[in-house]
This record gives C-alpha cells, structure tokens and sequence, in this order.
C-alpha cells in the first residue's frame, strides 16, 4: 500500500485501507493568486471572515471588561464572561460536522452567524454582568460554529491544490482577529463606547450572512445523517473549565490547589469519557493506537494556549507600563502579529522535511518568547524595555505561525473519506476553543497568585503558561517523526 497523503504532509497515519490519488504538479501549484481569483475569492473571505470575526470578538471583549465592569459591575463575575464564551464556543463545534449534513453549508453558517448577531445584541443593552455572561454564550453558540466551519468546509469549497493556501489563511485568521481586536477594543474602551462595539459586531455578522447564503452551496445529501451528540465527554469538559475558572476566586492556598486538582482529574475523565464512549468530542481515531491524531491535537492545543497571555498584557501594560487603553491593546496584539507573519512564509514551504521541521520548531520559539517576555517583565517599565516586550512577544508568536498551516493541511489529509476528513478538520477548531477554555481559566488562577503585586502576577502567569507550550517540543516531534 502506498503512503496516505497525510503521511506525506506530516506522518499522520491515515486510517488503514485508504488508498490516496497523487495529485498532479499542476494540482500541487495552487497559488494566492488561485485562491483571491473571481472563482473562489468570495468562497475563501466567508471561511476566513468567519474565524476572524469569532477571533476578534474574544479578545475584543477582554480589552473592553474594564470599562463594562466600571459601567454595570460584577467585578466577581470578571471570568465567567470568557468562560460562558469558550464553553457554548466548544459545544456548538460538536454541532459542525451534523449542521452541515442536514443544511448544507450556506445555511449553516448564515444560523452560526445570526445567532453571533443576536449574541452581540444582548451584549450591547445588557443592564448587569449576568445579562452580559447570557449574551456572551450566546455569542459563543454562534461564533464557535462558524469558527469550526471555517476549517470543515474547506475540503468541499475549495480544490484540493488550494488546501494548503486555505488552511493557512483560515489559520492565519486567528492572528489577524487577535491583533484587530485588542486594538479595536482599546479604542472603543477609550472612547467610552463599550456597547458600540458590539453593534460593530452585529453588522459585521449580517454581512457575512448575506454573502454566504449567496456563495455557498446548499446541502450534499452525501453525508451520514446527525450522529449523536457527546453528552457525557462535554459535561465533564464544561465542569473540568468550570473547576479551573472557580481556582481563582477562591482563597489562596489548599482551596486553590483543590480546584486545579479537580480540574485536572476531570480532564482525565473527559479523556477516559472519549475513549469509552460512542460518541466523541475528537474523532474515534485520536484514541486508536499508533494513530498520529492525538499529538497533532495536542500540539495545536499547547500552540493556542501560548496565545492566551493577550487576554491579560493590555492589563500587564497598563499598570507596569504605564500605557493608556489603545496603546497597551496594541501590545497585546503583537503575539498574534507574529503568528500572521510567520504564517505567510510558512505556508510556502512544500517538502515534507521542510514542514516537519517547521512544526518541531514552533513550539520552541514560542516558548523562548513567552519566557524572555517574562523575563523582561519589571515594574514601571520605560520605553525601550516596553519594545523589548513586543519584540519578544513578536517572537513567540512566530512560533504558532510555523507550525499552525501544516498541522491544519495533516488533520484534513488523515483520511481519503471525505466525511472522516472533515471531522478531523472540525476538531481543530474544537481542539482550539479546549484549549482556550482551559487555559484561560489556568491564566486566571496563576494571576491571582500575585495577589496585589502585579509584576509577580505577570511573570506567575508567562512562566506558567510557558511550562504548558513547552511540553509542546515533545509533541511536535511525535507529529513530525515520520516525516523524516
């Protein structure tokens, strides 16, 4: 039997018996100028635009809160309304693949982006902080379907040349939403206009849905039929993000350290959850033996978590550097600056060597980045070291940029079934809100064991979540080693 086209992309094992077409040179030369062509541009800006739109939101809404909380309060509630976000963001994604099937693409991403629509609505007139977390869930019921689309659709909407390029973008996507985001957020916030930004939202969501209920396609009717929801995997995981998120507001100590236990226990039972269980979050082949599936999701899972420390550095330069709402969001856009740029040049690379060593190499520098920045962190910071931050910051975020397109590209090429293919794609987006959900309630906890000093909150906070990317150089050579 020949190589699967995932082994060739990575050396993620496909599953046994499928027999890949080789595809010709000319397939294999799809270009940007192919994929901004009339033919697919519109296509390419819904799956883009989608995860853009979900990307922007969920770092918008961290450079507002400290404006909403000064305007409606419920200060104790501070990490609940990213919480309620990125756990309705992770059921929805269960919903893709069976959303698809039964409404076809274009109908399925105008409902993901209505109900993102309605979400932002609620956000803007919300009178009190549980109006708010309300609408945030709704928000992210939306906004996790049509992130996950983004990834899923692409196998059915684009030709297999483009892929890559696809995948890259969509990826990329991420970056541009997390640099956008703050930096819109900022300005909002110094404006004084909080609720204004969630109508921005709106209108952005409407016309998204107009253009795909135009340029997408319908329903296939080729599809397996709506399987069933993973009930028991997604209770434990909401009660594990749940567990984290509740660490940081209890007293420090044993109380804290039960909680993370809890968490961390139940996480083992989401796993033991999946493997055992009909239904699954991730795709029944992860938890096969010798399948490649299970580093892959782990590496992209350490590889987001290294972008969470920008919910948490416009608050970091603020205080220790003193900059004002705008500037300081910026700042917390650079991890994802980096993450854009080194996408662009990592998705040209096209030998299988040249892309395992790009996923081997990205975790490393993102942990080098987050380590330096934390490093560099003092209190009332001057001019040049605040540049220092970016650069590093930068750096880090070259890292998610080198490995994050090849990692998409192997999950799509895992197998020759094109329903299997596309629920491998699916769950990265869910492998990304996972890790979102978890390590963002971690962040919270490891701030809070500064306590009032801010500057040892900053570096509890980067050297923690540097020790989680860093058990990513491990699971980046298990992706890579086969192609060696």
């Amino acid at each position: 039997m020949s190589e699967s086209s995932a082994v060739k992309n990575l050396g993620i094992p496909a599953d046994q018996g499928s027999r890949p077409t080789t595809p010709s040179p000319a397939e294999s030369a799809g270009g940007w100028g192919e994929l901004f062509s009339r033919r697919f541009a519109a296509a390419a800006s819904i799956l883009a635009g989608g995860v853009a739109l979900y990307a922007m939101n969920l770092y918008f809404t961290a450079a507002l809160m400290p404006s909403i909380v000064a305007d409606i309060g419920g200060e104790r509630y501070y990490a609940w309304v990213a919480t309620g976000f990125l756990m309705a963001a992770v059921i929805a994604s269960m919903l893709v693949s069976r959303l698809l099937d039964r409404l076809g693409a274009a109908r399925a991403y105008v409902l993901g982006f209505l109900v993102f629509g309605a979400g932002a609505v609620v956000n803007a007139a919300s009178p009190s902080m549980a109006a708010l977390i309300l609408g945030r869930v709704v928000q992210g019921l939306g906004g996790g379907l049509v992130a996950g689309l983004g990834y899923a659709v692409i196998r059915s909407a684009l030709p297999q040349r483009l892929w890559t390029r696809a995948a890259g973008l969509v990826s990329a996507m991420w970056g541009i939403g997390t640099l956008v985001g703050p930096s819109l957020g900022g300005l909002f916030a110094q404006l004084g206009a909080w609720r204004g930004a969630y109508l921005l939202l709106l209108l952005a969501a409407l016309v998204l849905a107009a253009l795909a209920h135009r340029v997408l396609p319908g329903p296939s009717g080729d599809g397996p039929g709506p399987g069933r929801v993973p009930l028991v995997p997604l209770v434990v995981l909401t009660l594990a993000a749940a567990a984290f998120s509740v660490s940081s507001t209890v007293p420090r100590g044993w109380a804290t350290g039960a909680c993370l236990l809890a968490g961390l226990a139940l996480l083992v039972g989401f796993v033991l959850a999946e493997r055992r269980g009909p239904a699954t979050v991730l795709p029944h082949r992860t938890y096969r033996a010798g399948n490649g599936l299970k580093w892959l999701y782990l590496t992209v899972a350490v590889l987001c978590g290294g972008v969470i420390p920008e919910n948490f550095i416009p608050l970091f330069g603020q205080g220790l550097g003193g900059l004002g709402p705008l500037v300081a969001g910026f700042l917390g856009a650079a991890i994802s600056a980096g993450w854009t740029s080194a996408q662009l040049f990592s998705v040209t690379i096209t030998s299988a060597a040249g892309r395992a060593r790009a996923v081997r190499t990205g975790p490393v520098v993102l942990t080098a980045g987050l380590v330096a920045y934390g490093l560099l962190q003092t209190g009332e910071a001057s001019g040049p070291r605040i540049a220092l931050w970016a650069a590093v910051l930068f750096l880090a975020g070259t890292g998610i940029g080198l490995a994050f397109p090849h990692l998409s590209v192997a999950a799509m090429s895992s197998s020759e079934d094109p329903v299997e293919g596309g629920k491998a794609a699916a769950a990265l987006n869910t492998t990304q809100l996972i890790s979102y959900a978890v390590v963002s309630a971690l962040a919270g906890t490891l701030i809070s064991l500064g306590g009032e000093d801010l500057l040892a909150s900053a570096r509890y906070m980067t050297f923690g979540i540097a020790g989680i990317t860093l058990l990513g150089v491990a699971t980046a050579s298990l992706t890579a080693r086969r192609a060696r």
